[in-house]
């Protein structure tokens, strides 16, 4: 199995899964110092979808990929050639753009991304499985840790916008057994957390978690992009209509982590837990 994307957040897990399993696993990494970061059991090949040819050789051999795009579109196409002409199937971790709820039908660049690779895939008859994780928990880790380590207020709009965040363990577990297992060839699979849970809520539960409390300040929508420095423009008004569209509508829930697993995915508390250490001093 080809791990792309094997030292992301995702990724890297998706390659523990494997493991795990029993599952001969190779990743691809862009820099020849990524093999520092994966275990020895791995066998890492650097390659860059930006530049198709450098695919060939981790691609050789292989029976199943793991697709993770962390490029621009230009080279998709080249990219989608060459897995469809040495590997029989792929996992690919998209969004769900197809999903109606409104907090996933706001206009949003990553997933008109995310569409035209499945399109590219479809067309070059490629036994696809398509993974769609929603909000990750871990996003708490870089919108609000930084401000919860210098107790300070976590100072962020629409706190009353319901998300269901899923953790990242439970969307690699996924993955990695659509990977592995047959019968998952042509699935189109949401996944989310187990509840639907206001930013104000998971900001608190943070706190309870902590033993303190984290004070949660409102913001704007324009204070909130006069504060979001360094943030890409296109990332933050999607992310603020995404918020707006959802308040007072719960967040879509879906059971496919229970269904694929047959365990329930982790709650939102349990995965602050298991990462309390982030979040302090």
């Amino acid at each position: 199995m080809l791990v792309t994307g094997a030292t992301g957040r995702v990724g890297r897990l998706v390659v523990d899964e494997l493991i795990a399993a029993g599952v001969p696993v190779r990743a691809l990494t862009r820099r020849s110092d990524g093999a520092a970061r994966l275990p020895p059991k791995v066998d890492v090949v650097v390659g860059d979808l930006t530049v198709p040819e450098s695919l060939d050789a981790a691609l050789r051999g292989v029976g199943a990929v793991f697709l993770v795009w962390t490029a621009p579109p230009a080279t998709a196409p080249a990219v989608v050639e060459r897995l469809a002409t040495y590997a029989r199937r792929v996992v690919f971790l998209s969004a769900p753009h197809q999903t109606p709820h409104p907090f996933f039908q706001q206009p949003n660049p990553m997933a008109e991304l995310y569409a035209g690779i499945e399109r590219l895939m479809a067309a070059a008859g490629l036994a696809s499985t398509v993974v769609r994780p929603g909000v990750f928990a871990s996003n708490a880790l870089f919108w609000w840790a930084p401000a919860i380590r210098g107790d300070s207020p976590v100072r962020w709009p629409y706190g009353a916008a319901e998300t269901a965040p899923v953790d990242e363990r439970d969307v690699a577990a996924v993955a990695a057994r659509t990977l592995y297992q047959e019968g998952f060839a042509g699935g189109d699979f949401v996944l989310t957390g187990p509840e639907s849970l206001s930013q104000a809520e998971q900001v608190s539960i943070i706190g309870d978690v902590l033993g303190r409390r984290v004070k949660f300040e409102e913001l704007s929508p324009d204070q909130f992009r006069s504060e979001a420095e360094g943030w890409p423009r296109p990332a933050v008004d999607m992310l603020l209509a995404a918020w707006a569209a959802t308040m007072g509508v719960p967040a879509f829930l879906t059971s496919t982590v229970f269904d694929i697993l047959g365990a329930q995915p982790r709650s939102f508390r349990q995965w602050v837990a298991d990462h309390a250490t982030a979040f302090e001093a």
